[in-house]
This record gives structure tokens, C-alpha cells and sequence, in this order.
């Protein structure tokens, strides 16, 4: 169940499956229920992956499964999906009955096609009611109104009714309980508005990079709205975001139906300017659009690669610190970004240093990955409504100010048979509730899937040794993406009892 919608209540689904198990004689001995979590995948429904386990392995107790009616048993939008599970349970002899679909699910081949027309069915209304969602997301955005997300640094949330009259401010982790009331953006405490103001001075007048303008904030002691140290990329969010002008920005980035996120191009945005006060003169927010457009202008890698010999020429040796100076090029970064590393650029250069400096970029890398990373997790959990508070020493994130949740990114190796290791060392000091284990790829460049560890689970071992495929001890745990914490994460409503 994804919604307290009534017909599809766990309350009502338990009492027609009952009926149906009188009507045929059945005794119910277990019961799995997935309340609160979408059917769209998968993803998120631990009750689903318990029962298939249950039935893999042969413990399994029960010699039929009842469910409601097929999109109980999931939306998934491959109907393929929703048959293999079924598959499955049959294969262990075990039959799967739907005991409000007006047929029997017997194997005969009127049955058959009604499921099939059925699974498609369920999928077909996630991704009808989803078309329909963002059309009226759309339209409230173009009428100036917030659609989720927090505020950010020097902004807040206010909401408002149907009349347009304020009614509070909502704090970090709070929702509307209206349908009709609607949230709109204002300009935060003055302090913090100053300081948005303070970073496009530094980053439009005094040309100092987002590095820079973080460290000095760091050095005098001041932190983000959210208790942290300033980072480059919180910097580079304010001087990039268009909410500070007082442009209500939507769409761009996508992620429909429980599928991986994706980047819309710009002319997919929907976008409605003025909807609110901005805190940034607009000729100072385009100066700096100008510097970031111009800084991020593409160069062929011949045009790079020239730049670079061109420099190793003049230099006599190459570092991230030698090209990061010359202010025509480009960084460091994006020369590991498009080559793989600093190490391949030299190599297509000509360039061999005298040491093995492989260990220093990837170290590096890593510094400069994992505060991106804990970013990155930190946005997703409270796009969620969810409340994080970071421990500053420790990196550790408290969520709702109950669930401690510790992020490692683990870096991988290769044997000499080629294939690849990860060590992970889990942290028996802090001993988070959860611990996400980011696993990086063959290159250290990237993420390449993640570990989501309850502390209860691993709690037990300092180290843990990782191949490609570890078996269902581990990859269990196992997921492509993080929207399965964010959703574990995610607060649900409980109903009082009568």
C-alpha cells in the first residue's frame, strides 16, 4: 500500500483475503505486508523480497499465497517483472491467488491473458496518474509556487493558503497538511542573506573560486544554515541557483516512476520568473552565470591536450597545481574528468613524472568525493521531508534526530588475475545505525553501486572483503542507486488506535 487511499487500506485488503480464505477453506498462517511503499519496483518492499526468499529457500510454510488483486502484487512497469515473481512461487509449488479479480488464476488461457491485460493495467495507471501529477506540478510552479525541496542557505519556506494569506514558516522536515495551501520562497534571517550577497562580492568582484571563498567561511568559524562547514559545491549551488534572483526553477532533473534520475536539458525546464523576492541584484547573478558558462566552455581534447603540451613545454614538469594556476585552461578536475585522470592526460602528452603519483590522485579524488557524496545523500534524505543534522568531526549524519547513518566510500583494487576487491573497514567507534558503503568503480572515479548496512546486521565485523559478487550474505544489502534509503528514510503516517 503507497497511499491510506481506503479500498486499498492493509485493514480492508486482510479482511477480503480472509473471506476468501473461508470461502476455500484455507487457514492463514503468515502474513506479508508492504504498508507505505510504492509498487513500482521492487525497490522498498521488504516484505515482497522476504516472501521470495522465504519460498527460494524452502522455508516456506504455506502452500498458497492470496494477494488482493494484481496491482497489490505490484505496479511494475515491466509486466514481465510482476510474471517472473509469480514464477517463482509456482515453481516451488506454491500457487498465487488474486481474490478480488473477477477470475481464476489457474493456468487456463482465458486466465492468463486477463492477467496479462491486468499487469498492464497496473502499470499503465502509475504511469497515467504520474503524467497527470507533474502536469498539475507544472502548473503550480508557472503560478510561482514551490514544489518540494528545502529552501537553501539564505531562503525559507513559507506557507501560505488558497487565499495567498501566510500562515507559518516551515522548518526543515515539515509538510503542508493541506492540499490547498501552497509554499512559497522568502528571503531568510539577515545574516545569511548578507552572506549570499558576501559570496557573489567575492566570486563577480574579487574573482576568488568557490574553493576559495569556502575555506575563508571555514576559517572564520562560520557554518551553512544547516550546521556544516562550507564545501565548494554548496558555494557553487548558491552562485548557480536561479531561486536566488527570485526565479522559480522546475524539472530539471527527473526521476518518474522509481527509474534513475536523469538530467533534463534546459529547454525542458518549467520555469516562471519573479515568483519570488529576490536577495541577489540579477546583474550580479549574471556576471557570475557568465564566469561559470565561460569557465565550463567545452574544448576538444585536442584543444586540451595542445594546452597541455603547450605547458609542459614552458614548465618543465606537470601537477593539478601547475595547470590549476594558468587561468586560461582548464582545471585539474576537468582534465581527470575527461581523460580518467591526470596520470592518462600526461601519458597522452609525453609526460612520465618521475614517481608513481597514481596513489596521490586517487586519495585526492577521494577527498574530494566523499564531502560531495554526503552532500549529495544529505539533499536526497531531506527531499524527503526528512530532518539531517552532520556531526562536523565525524561526518556522521543524524536523521530525525533518531537514526545515525555513516557514509564510507571504499576504494577498489585489482589482482593480478584482473579481477576486482573492495576492503571495507565499518567504524566500531561511531557505530552508526546504518552504514552506507560507497563502492567506487575499477577507476575510482565514480560510484559504482552502494551498500546499504544495518549496524546489527555487520556490526560484528571491523572489516569486510568484497568481490564483484558476494552472494546473497552481502548483496542482499546491495542497490544501483540510493532512492531505496531515501524511501526507507522517508516518515510514513501511523493511525491512531481506537
Amino acid at each position: 500500500m503507497s497511499t491510506d487511499h481506503q479500498r486499498y487500506s492493509t485493514e480492508n485488503q486482510a479482511d477480503a483475503i480472509s473471506a476468501y480464505a473461508a470461502q476455500r477453506s484455507f487457514d492463514i498462517v503468515r502474513t506479508y505486508a508492504d504498508e507505505g511503499r510504492s509498487g513500482l519496483n521492487i525497490a522498498g518492499r521488504e516484505s515482497l523480497k522476504m516472501l521470495l526468499d522465504d519460498v527460494r529457500n524452502g522455508r516456506a510454510d504455506f502452500d498458497a499465497i492470496l494477494v488482493y488483486d494484481i496491482s497489490r502484487w505490484g505496479r511494475f512497469q515491466d509486466a514481465d517483472e510482476s510474471g517472473y515473481y509469480e514464477f517463482v512461487c509456482r515453481e516451488a509449488g506454491i500457487a498465487v491467488h488474486y481474490c478480488a479479480e473477477p477470475f481464476e488464476n489457474d493456468g487456463s488461457p482465458s486466465s492468463t491473458i486477463m492477467k496479462s491485460v491486468r499487469r498492464v493495467m497496473a502499470g499503465e495507471f502509475s504511469r497515467d496518474l504520474s503524467t497527470k501529477v507533474f502536469a498539475g506540478q507544472c502548473r503550480l510552479v508557472s503560478l510561482g509556487y514551490r514544489q518540494g525541496g528545502p529552501a537553501g542557505y539564505g531562503l525559507r519556506r513559507r506557507l501560505i493558503d488558497e487565499k495567498g494569506h501566510t500562515k507559518a514558516e516551515l522548518r526543515p522536515g515539515e509538510q503542508k497538511s493541506l492540499q490547498t495551501d501552497r509554499v512559497v520562497l522568502v528571503p531568510g534571517p539577515e545574516e545569511e542573506v548578507e552572506m549570499v550577497r558576501r559570496i557573489y562580492h567575492f566570486f563577480v568582484e574579487e574573482r576568488r573560486s568557490e574553493r576559495e571563498i569556502a575555506a575563508m567561511f571555514n576559517a572564520k568559524g562560520w557554518k551553512t544554515n544547516l550546521g556544516r562547514p562550507w564545501t565548494r559545491s554548496v558555494v557553487h549551488q548558491i552562485l548557480s541557483n536561479e531561486k536566488y534572483v527570485g526565479n522559480n526553477v522546475y524539472n530539471r532533473i527527473s526521476f518518474k516512476l522509481k527509474k534513475k534520475r536523469v538530467v533534463n536539458p534546459p529547454d525542458m525546464w518549467i520555469r516562471a520568473d519573479g515568483a519570488f523576492e529576490a536577495i541577489v541584484n540579477p546583474a550580479s547573478f549574471h556576471a557570475a552565470a557568465c564566469i561559470l558558462e565561460e569557465r565550463a566552455r567545452r574544448f576538444s581534447d585536442n584543444d586540451m591536450l595542445r594546452m597541455l603540451s603547450d605547458l609542459l613545454a614552458s614548465r618543465g614538469l606537470l601537477s593539478g597545481l601547475i595547470i590549476d594556476e594558468i587561468e586560461e585552461m582548464p582545471s585539474a578536475a576537468s582534465y581527470r574528468h575527461r581523460f580518467g585522470s591526470l596520470l592518462r592526460a600526461y601519458q597522452l602528452v609525453g609526460y612520465a613524472p618521475d614517481r608513481d603519483y597514481r596513489f596521490i590522485e586517487t586519495n585526492r579524488h577521494l577527498r574530494l568525493l566523499h564531502p560531495e557524496i554526503v552532500s549529495e545523500v544529505t539533499r536526497g534524505i531531506e527531499d524527503t521531508g526528512g530532518a539531517v543534522g552532520i556531526d562536523p568531526t565525524t561526518d556522521l549524519l543524524t536523521v530525525h534526530g533518531e537514526l545515525t547513518v555513516s557514509i564510507v566510500v571504499v576504494r577498489c583494487h585489482s589482482t593480478r588475475a584482473g579481477t576486482l576487491r573492495w576492503k571495507l573497514r565499518l567504524d566500531t567507534g561511531l557505530r552508526p545505525d546504518l552504514t552506507i558503503a560507497v563502492r567506487l568503480d575499477a577507476d575510482n572515479q565514480r560510484p559504482r553501486d552502494f551498500y546499504i548496512l544495518p549496524w546489527i546486521d555487520v556490526g560484528s565485523m571491523e572489516t569486510l572483503r568484497m568481490a564483484e559478487l558476494n552472494g546473497l550474505r552481502l548483496d542482499a544489502y546491495r542497490v544501483d542507486d540510493l532512492s531505496p534509503l531515501y524511501h526507507l528514510l522517508r516518515r510514513s503516517p501511523t493511525p491512531r488506535a481506537a
